[in-house]
């Protein structure tokens, strides 16, 4: 187990301009152990205060904030969403003045386990002080620790980048299929584990809109909800420039070439889940994917809502009986090309692999939404009447 404090330093690209005065501003890396699962995980806070990145800053969390993250990562992690989550939040009895808060706001401590603390900034920091020495020495560090399976062959280097483009592409696709928008895709918010973290000001889509943005300081919609798997293919196009000097520049591009293939494969799959399949021929799946964000721009139903209400009232009667598909839709005209095609794929199946269609639209598609609402609501019970009842039926009704 590590027993050193530690607090990071690294680069990034936020908003496309490269930032060289980043770091860990307002936590610490505590310890690793490893999981009964076999992997490993990191232990650290968030909101404990200054330490030598913080610059200006105070090095806390505000007690919303960490609310917040607590419920996005358990949502996520419903949604079998590789990510970090809380292991604890404490209330300080500080206050804190924000400026995107009404202040005095209330202050926490957050400890949260990961899988690693590493970014993909702590290696593009290396490559600015031109240390391939150490970037070695921190890839080497990364394989050994996290993609252990891969220490022992020849071409380890490039094999990492080219699981990472796979997690990478496969993480993206878990978003999309969530309806969850990170809101800043910075390359110091990318885990080179490929796994979900620091959740500001996210949001998940209340309908299917391409253009959704969760941060209200992105003004160009950069980082909105359609955006998500370019960005992320980008920042890993911009990793290559700080690996340049250990992995060969035409291996990584061959690599990331695989990383649309990787990333619609996934979403492709996830989607189909939640609409209850499991296996079915792809130009099938395709076309029932294209006909499903058809029905959901048009209509402007609730994303989670259709989902949620496709769990609830599926029945292997629709087999049977297209006119039981969504019979009460307010909308049914723009929901007739979705159903006509649902009802022509059932009919292949047995009476018993509609009753396993039942049991998957319960386990992928969740009873409770995390949309803005529904935090507000929460957050409201807590800083009016310091009631905490709410947030924790909330949790509770996340894994109903």
């Amino acid at each position: 187990m590590c027993r050193t404090f530690l607090a990071l330093r690294y680069h990034g690209y936020q908003f496309g301009e490269y930032n060289p005065y980043l770091g860990d501003g307002r936590g610490f890396l505590y310890g690793q152990v490893r999981g009964v699962d076999g992997e490993l995980y990191d232990f650290g806070t968030k909101g404990s205060g200054r330490t030598p990145y913080s610059r200006s800053a105070d090095g806390r969390l505000t007690l919303k904030g960490g609310v917040r993250e607590v419920l996005a990562a358990e949502m996520l992690h419903r949604h079998g969403v590789r990510t970090s989550r809380c292991f604890s939040l404490i209330e300080t009895g500080e206050g804190l003045w924000r400026g995107d808060e009404p202040s005095p706001t209330r202050s926490s401590v957050m400890v949260r386990f990961s899988r690693s603390h590493i970014r993909f900034g702590n290696f593009e920091r290396l490559h600015f002080f031109k240390r391939p020495d150490l970037t070695k020495k921190l890839l080497d560090h990364v394989i050994y620790c996290y993609y252990s399976d891969l220490k022992e062959e020849k071409d380890s280097y490039f094999l990492f980048y080219s699981e990472l483009v796979e997690r990478v592409a496969k993480l993206v696709a878990q978003w999309m299929a969530a309806g969850f928008c990170h809101g800043v895709l910075n390359t110091d918010n990318m885990s080179i584990t490929g796994e979900s973290f620091d959740y500001g000001p996210y949001a998940f889509i209340p309908t299917y809109n391409p253009k959704f943005t969760a941060a209200y300081f992105d003004y160009s919609g950069l980082y909105r909800y359609s955006h998500q798997p370019l960005v992320c293919k980008s920042n890993l196009h911009l990793l290559q420039e700080a690996l340049a000097a250990i992995i060969e520049p035409k291996n990584m591009r061959s690599a990331l070439e695989k990383f649309d293939d990787f990333y619609l494969h996934e979403y492709r799959q996830l989607m189909m889940r939640r609409l209850g399949f499991e296996e079915l021929p792809e130009d099938n799946a395709e076309k029932l994917l294209q006909l499903t964000i058809k029905m959901l721009t048009d209509s402007q139903v609730g994303y989670h809502d259709f989902f949620y209400e496709l769990r609830q009232k599926f029945s292997p009667q629709w087999r049977d009986d297209i006119t039981q598909i969504f019979a009460d839709f307010e909308q049914p005209e723009l929901i007739e090309q979705w159903r006509q095609y649902y009802y022509h794929l059932l009919q292949t199946y047995s009476d018993n692999e509609l009753k396993e269609m039942a049991k998957k639209l319960q386990q992928y598609n969740p009873q409770q939404s995390l949309i803005r609402p529904v935090i507000e609501s929460v957050w409201e019970a807590i800083t009016l009447e310091d009631n905490w009842q709410p947030f924790y039926d909330l949790l509770q009704r996340i894994y109903d």
